[in-house]
């Protein structure tokens, strides 16, 4: 078992008992016919508002010691519209489903309400901590080609967009980079700033930070989608040194 996993276990443990000692308040309270009804519903609110917190900071977690153990995806297909290299729906899932199922992960897509021509794709990642965030991207439907001239069916541009959406979510939604230059989509020129689900993690790694960190890293980027890629990889390593100096002085004070 790799370090991440048997810290987020021994967190999780951790939840469960401050969530048990909760439980045995508002039982107590509910005992005292003293207790009025209002205060049981705010003790009851606030135990679900814990549980939701909770959940959302294991399933941080959980993202981030995910993405530590995936690695670039090679391109197993050609576009010849294009002349570019991609890796297929399929080599993405067999690469990464193994990991992000071992550390509580599930996706389902769907599909929701969009502009005329254009297919919104939804993945709805849940994990076994009981968060699940929503994740949704635009694509065209409109049966049009790279040359912009009618080459599909309705119905075949609605599953190609759905495909298409599909595929990309699952390289945002996990940050996976592919080994060729994986440009199906023609991009025009490469991503300056780091990605939500990059955000994502720094602000999972910062959530396990003193206050004083916290508060100097949300001073130091107000906005994280304007952060500079060629700054991540410091900035990572900065809290990550400053989370792990918390975690031994909390470990400290806990056997003082």
């Amino acid at each position: 078992m790799s370090t991440a996993i048997a810290e987020r276990e021994e967190s999780t443990v951790a939840v469960q008992a401050e969530s048990a000692t909760i439980l045995q308040v508002i039982q107590r309270a509910a005992a005292d016919p003293q207790c009025d009804i209002e205060k049981m519903e705010r003790l009851m609110a606030m135990h679900e508002r814990m549980q939701a917190r909770d959940a959302e900071t294991q399933f941080n977690l959980a993202m981030s010691s995910a993405q530590s153990e995936m690695r670039p995806v090679g391109a197993d297909a050609d576009n010849k519209q294009t002349r570019s290299k991609y890796a297929t729906y399929a080599k993405l899932d067999s690469a990464l489903r193994p990991i992000y199922t071992r550390h509580g992960f599930s996706l389902s897509f769907n599909s929701a309400p969009a502009d005329a021509e254009v297919i919104r794709v939804v993945c709805y990642v849940s994990h076994s901590a009981g968060h699940t965030r929503t994740y949704t991207i635009d694509m065209p439907a409109d049966g049009k080609g790279a040359k912009g001239g009618d080459v599909m069916t309705k119905t075949h541009a609605v599953g190609s967009g759905a495909s298409y959406g599909m595929r990309y979510l699952l390289k945002m939604i996990f940050n996976v980079a592919v080994g060729e230059d994986d440009d199906d989509g023609n991009s025009a020129t490469a991503a300056r700033f780091i990605t939500q689900v990059q955000a994502y993690r720094l602000q999972s790694i910062a959530a396990q930070c003193s206050a004083g960190v916290q508060k100097k890293f949300a001073a130091d980027w107000p906005d994280l989608m304007s952060m500079p890629v060629s700054q991540l990889d410091a900035v990572e390593a900065s809290l990550m040194g400053a989370a792990n100096n918390h975690k031994k002085k909390m470990a400290e004070q806990v056997k003082e």
